[in-house]
Order: structure tokens, then sequence, then C-alpha cells
């Protein structure tokens, strides 16, 4: 199973590489894909596997995890609220909807969202300049001593598609809901493909 640390890391590329596309195989279901099944659906996953572990990617579960399980408008607001510190969270677009919200007006929520996209715009434009950190994380502070951002801004991208948590206070990203939005985003996403769930079930 996959810990936040490695929802991160499987899902901060536009364009995944091998690695972290066979991370976000664990998540390709409607249960948690056992560590026996995802070994076989890859080469090299053994070393994968190995090096998970001792990054703290994947952790090894007693017994089969069930993904959510609602409608993704139904439970979104609250899974972004249990990542901010002080339960203000916005989930948007790569190009700036606002698609979930919790603690702050909508307003608010549609500024910081446009504020997102504008972001996105300008790691693109950086990226084309031979710079990819741009694309990382973003924080603003109002302190000097910068010790807690004010808001911060996560991308990150599910099956091809861009968004951004946007998270006031503290960030809480150490969290098992943050695996359950990028897997919620990812079933939701999957119900609507051609080719039906990605991913192998068991």
């Amino acid at each position: 199973m996959l810990t936040p640390a490695g929802a991160l890391q499987a899902f901060a590329q536009a364009r995944p590489d091998e690695p972290a596309r066979a991370l976000q195989a664990l998540l390709g279901g409607k249960r948690a894909l056992a560590s026996e099944a995802w070994l076989i659906e890859g080469s090299g996953r053994q070393d994968l596997l190995a090096q998970a572990q001792e990054q703290g990617w994947i952790e090894c579960l007693p017994r089969c995890i069930e993904g959510p399980d609602v409608r993704l408008d139904d439970f979104v607001q609250h899974v972004i609220a249990s990542l901010s510190g002080e339960r203000c969270a916005v989930l948007a677009s790569e190009t700036g909807f606002c698609l979930g919200r919790s603690g702050m007006a909508q307003n608010e929520a549609e500024v910081l969202s446009a504020a997102a996209a504008d972001f996105s715009g300008f790691a693109q434009r950086q990226l084309r300049r031979g710079w990819a950190g741009a694309g990382r994380y973003v924080a603003f502070h109002s302190d000097p001593e910068m010790l807690l951002p004010e808001v911060s801004f996560v991308p990150f991208w599910v099956d091809g598609v861009g968004y951004w948590l946007i998270l006031r206070g503290e960030p809480l990203l150490n969290n098992p809901a943050l695996v359950e939005l990028f897997w919620g985003i990812r079933d939701a996403g999957s119900r609507f493909s051609p080719a039906g769930p990605t991913g192998v079930t068991i």
C-alpha cells in the first residue's frame, strides 16, 4: 500500500516514469493491490519494492484495504480539510477551476484556484527554459522567520490530469487522507474510461 510520501512520489509528474507508473498501479482498483500481484505485473519491481520500502513509500499491511466507496463530490471536502492545519483547503484543476473547498468562502477558493493556474503556467515556462524545480511545491509565508507557511500549493497529476491542493496553515501531508484523495480521483476518472478501471483488482 502506498504511504502519503509514496503517493506524492508516484503522482508528482505529468509524465510519470516507469517507477512512478508502477507505484501508481498500487491504487489501480477497488482494493489495494497485494504485493505478490503487484510484483508479477512488471519487470524490475522487486528492486523497486526494496527501494520503496527503504524510502518509506510503501508499507505492507496485514489485510487488504478497500478504496473510497463514495462519490468524489461527496467526500472531497472532508478529505482535503484534514490535510490543512487550519482545516482550510481547496482542490483545484491545473487550469484554475475550484473542484472542492473546505473552511473558506467560494470567492477565496476561486481566487486561490486561479493563482494555482498561474503557477502552472509559470512552471511550464521555466521547464522550457531548463528548470524543472518550478514545478514542485510553492509556499507563502507572512512571517520573516518562514517557520510555517500561510498558504501552500501542492501540484499532482492523476492519469495525465493536473491538480493543485491548496492548504492554509501547516500542511499535513503525512496523512493517509492524501492517499485516499489520490485514489478517489483515480477511481472516479476510471469510471468514465472506455476501457474501464485501470490496474488490477484483487
